[in-house]
């Protein structure tokens, strides 16, 4: 879930991230259904052939169906894709469309309000970003993953106020 060496410089001498977490159980049950509804779409394919329904399915309705097949498990696989990279400087959360890079600076607080399903970051006049990555569903694993990801912001917040 998390990862990451800490300050270890890139290949353009950009920090890479101290910390990325990705949601856990989310990404099985994603890749799962994914598989499972692409070989069903292909067995339908197959099958129409075959199947006497009273319609005549023809090669370009089977290739059809297995593409359908294959963007429906795109689809599902997109829920896949919720990442938190974060170091010293900031935190780049993705979530289903959106990319959005914080400096530390800007967040307020990390914080996983009772009843959510996601932790989020409070930012100035009351807005919020939600962050999907770290979900209730992935039990202990969202408790670490908040648990560190609110040291990087502690730690920001005691070196940003720390006298020169």
């Amino acid at each position: 879930m998390s990862g990451g060496d800490a300050g270890v410089a890139g290949v353009a001498g950009v920090a890479e991230p101290r910390l990325v977490i990705r949601p856990w159980r989310v990404r099985w049950v994603a890749w799962i259904a994914a598989v499972v509804l692409f070989v069903v779409m292909t067995a339908v394919a197959v099958a129409l052939r075959s199947v006497s329904t009273g319609v005549y399915f023809h090669t370009d309705d089977q290739v059809a169906m297995v593409l359908l097949g294959l963007f429906m498990s795109l689809g599902v696989l997109s829920l896949t894709l919720a990442r938190v990279r974060a170091d010293a400087d900031g935190v780049e959360v993705r979530n289903l469309l959106i990319t959005r890079y914080l400096p530390w600076s800007e967040v307020l607080e990390v914080s996983f309000p009772d009843g959510a399903r996601w932790a989020r970051l409070e930012l100035p006049d009351d807005e919020y970003l939600p962050v999907s990555a770290i979900q209730l569903v992935d039990g202990q694993r969202a408790v670490t993953a908040i648990g560190e990801l609110r040291a990087l912001h502690a730690a920001h917040n005691t070196a940003g106020s720390a006298p020169d």
